[in-house]
């Protein structure tokens, strides 16, 4: 199991704890799942940290 996919898991897992508030539990459940995917794949060393600060220019080059 890659590390991407225990970081979401734990997300989810966390989402879920917070999960008995309705529309913004579902909505705090993406947000944690997404930040702990993006912490797995740093985890394995498939996303460095400026991948989601470049600009459109600077992937070009």
């Amino acid at each position: 199991m890659s590390m991407a996919l225990v970081g979401l898991i734990a997300g989810m897992g966390l989402g879920f704890a917070a999960y008995f508030g309705g529309f913004g539990a579902f909505l705090l459940v993406a947000a944690l799942g997404a930040i702990g995917f993006l912490v797995g794949r740093y985890a394995d060393g498939d996303l460095e940290p400026g991948d989601l600060f470049r600009t459109r220019d600077d992937r070009r080059r």
